[in-house]
């Protein structure tokens, strides 16, 4: 195709890095494009659609090469991909990670969210502005780190060198590893994640193991090691579900009344029937490994804990749904996750876990991971696919749906991590015994992520119909004196400390007029500022809007200027005006916003109204079931 690029030329060394990286990838792109979806560019033909999802780890490896994307660089990416050089950058400026612009070789990435702004965040943010050497490392403020139960966090990325996580930080740590040697081989990077793995799979739930299922055996195997793992019952689960096959393990699925731990709560069962059964191939699987809800981060533990068991889990839906390929699609802010995995996935195939006879049971199936670039929308599930297939992470409109039109067009599963170990238990007990344990929709156990004012913060299982009580109990306890609990993440909701009784269920939640979500519990004592927490929240959806519709769009920007301005104490006419203003932006972005993301921006501002926690208008309604 001809393709119009400008005279900027890539250096030798962008060159070879981008050269080298297509000739590892490139043998692998009709397999993982068969079935191809129609192009967006009327100048790509078969050619260029069997390589454009290819740009997304292009762009990663020249960018963790020379710490940006140059003009010549996104050049010689257009051309090795026949992808027009405006869509390249297109996609090259969508992710929070990259930079198009000259910086420094070092960036530093400190998390200011609503878990780690207050605990320490603000403080490492002005000493490095104070103290960074700025020709060799700058600081960016940044959204949620998944690492909130260490908060305060940081995350070192650094040009030619692993990328490596800090927390809890201190600015005299921070410091020191911005200013530390280079170190091209990995040998910090394997130090703090050794440091880093003894300490955050160490929750008090974790150590004492009881009752547990999806953690038990989190903090207990070796996790860089298959024979630990299965001395420990790994692949026994796919033992059985090839025994079953993949018609009964469905039933079993179905059973358990297993649904989907993202926060959309789909049953599992249905989902891999209508993909199994679907007539049209290739089917495709893929793992939501993108959790960036502020506050959430329980996939994280488990695959830096247990990553073989994600490998087994996605091994077994592969066979069920009568996928090969397996796409995982990890956060780009997990850098010991991703390490993790990585080496599983090589070790499983090394051992013959993965590839064209997987353990001898005549069935193929591999996995291909692919890293995120900073992008929470990539968290919904259609923008999820248009990342993977080298696209701006923008949400499609539904239907269709996934499992009939989803990966380069093909019925496509896609399930959460915490979703895929759940898999593995009701094979391990049988549907059945899964679903004795909770009830209705709400069946097996629960992991939710508990930050903030408790006395020690991590990740807990428990059955579903705890009540969340005695979830804050398991965490130690309230630090001071309760005043609220953001349930759900921040596309959540608030409750009371009168709500604390609730059963932790779909229904329970759903009764109050809150939502489980992806599992969040953030916990605010009295000595929370709560306009300043709701200020960032917006503030989080507005810059992770992919800007494709106008009620997010703009909705997102009205509600964090308004919140803005209450939290200085300067409203437009005056504080129950931008009240309403906030109540009437709500219901606009809820009921016209394309996707989850814009229509459950506004939640966790609407339930503070709703509550009270904001003096609301009198006329406010949010859809909260009455809990005024």
């Amino acid at each position: 195709m001809d393709l119009h690029i400008s005279t900027a030329a890539p250096t030798a060394a962008e060159r070879d890095t981008i050269d080298a990286a297509f000739g590892l990838l490139a043998p692998t792109a009709a397999d993982a494009t068969a079935g191809d979806r129609p192009t967006r560019s009327a100048h790509a033909g078969h050619a260029a659609r069997s390589r454009r999802h290819l740009l997304l780890p292009l762009l990663h490896a020249v960018h963790d090469a020379a710490g940006w994307l140059s003009e010549g660089s996104l050049n010689h990416v257009a051309r090795t991909l026949q992808v027009p050089p405006a869509e390249v950058y297109g996609v090259a400026t969508f992710y929070a990670m990259f930079s198009v612009e000259p910086r420094a070789p070092r960036v530093v990435h400190v998390c200011d969210d609503v878990a780690c702004g207050p605990s320490g965040g603000e403080e490492i943010v002005a000493a490095l502005e104070r103290d960074l050497d700025g020709g060799r490392a700058c600081v960016v403020r940044s959204p949620c780190l998944g690492l909130c139960e260490r908060a305060p966090a940081v995350l070192h990325q650094r040009a030619g060198e692993p990328d490596l996580s800090q927390a809890p930080a201190t600015p005299q740590a921070v410091l020191a590893a911005a200013h530390a040697p280079a170190d091209p081989a990995g040998e910090q990077a394997a130090d703090a994640d050794r440091a880093f793995a003894d300490t955050t799979v160490s929750a008090p739930q974790t150590r004492t193991g009881e009752h547990l299922r999806l953690l038990r055996r989190v903090g207990v195997v070796d996790p860089t090691s298959l024979d630990d793992y299965r001395a420990r019952g790994g692949y026994a689960a796919l033992r059985r579900a090839v025994r079953l096959g993949a018609t009964r393990v469905i039933a079993e699925l179905k059973d358990a009344s297993l649904t989907g731990r993202g926060g959309a709560a789909f049953p599992t069962g249905v989902k891999w029937e209508g993909v199994a059964q679907s007539p049209e191939r290739p089917h495709h699987l893929v793992c939501n490994a993108d959790e960036s809800e502020p506050g959430t981060f329980k996939d994280r533990v488990l695959m830096e804990g247990d990553p073989f068991g994600l490998v087994e889990a996605m091994t077994i839906a592969g066979y069920v749904t009568g996928a090969t390929v397996g796409h995982l699609y990890i956060r780009g802010e997990y850098p010991l996750a991703t390490r993790r995995l990585q080496d599983a996935i090589a070790a499983a195939r090394a051992r013959g876990h993965l590839g064209d006879d997987v353990m001898g049971e005549g069935f193929a199936f591999d996995i291909d991971l692919r890293r995120g670039a900073g992008a929470y929308i990539c968290g919904e599930e259609t923008a999820l696919l248009e990342s993977i297939e080298g696209y701006r992470g923008e949400p499609r409109n539904k239907p269709p749906f996934p499992a009939t039109s989803g990966l380069f067009g093909k019925p496509t599963a896609i399930n959460n991590v915490e979703t895929l170990y759940n898999v593995l238990e009701v094979l391990n007990i049988g549907g059945g015994a899964f679903a004795s344990v909770g009830g209705g929709r709400s069946t097996g156990s629960k992991l939710f992520c508990v930050s903030g004012a408790v006395g020690a913060p991590g990740v807990y299982e428990v059955d579903f119909g705890t009540t969340l009580r005695e979830l804050l109990d398991l965490a130690g306890g309230t630090r001071g004196t309760l005043r609220t609990v953001l349930l759900g993440g921040a596309a959540g909701g608030f409750v009371l400390p009168q709500d604390l009784d609730v059963p932790l269920t779909l229904e329970g939640a759903r009764d109050i007029g809150a939502t489980l979500g992806s599992g969040v519990v953030l916990v605010f004592d009295d000595r929370a500022d709560l306009t300043a927490t709701l200020r960032r929240i917006a503030a989080f959806f507005r810059d992770e809007s992919c800007g494709q519709c106008v009620p997010c769009r703009v909705g997102t920007v009205r509600q964090e200027e308004a919140l803005a301005r209450l939290e200085r104490g300067a409203p437009l006419g005056s504080r129950e005006t931008e009240l309403a203003l906030l109540d009437d932006l709500a219901r606009v972005m809820r009921d016209a916003s394309i996707c989850g993301l814009g229509q459950t921006a506004p939640s966790a501002v609407a339930s503070a109204l709703d509550l009270g926690l904001i003096a609301a208008p009198s006329h406010s309604s949010n859809g909260h079931g009455g809990r005024r």
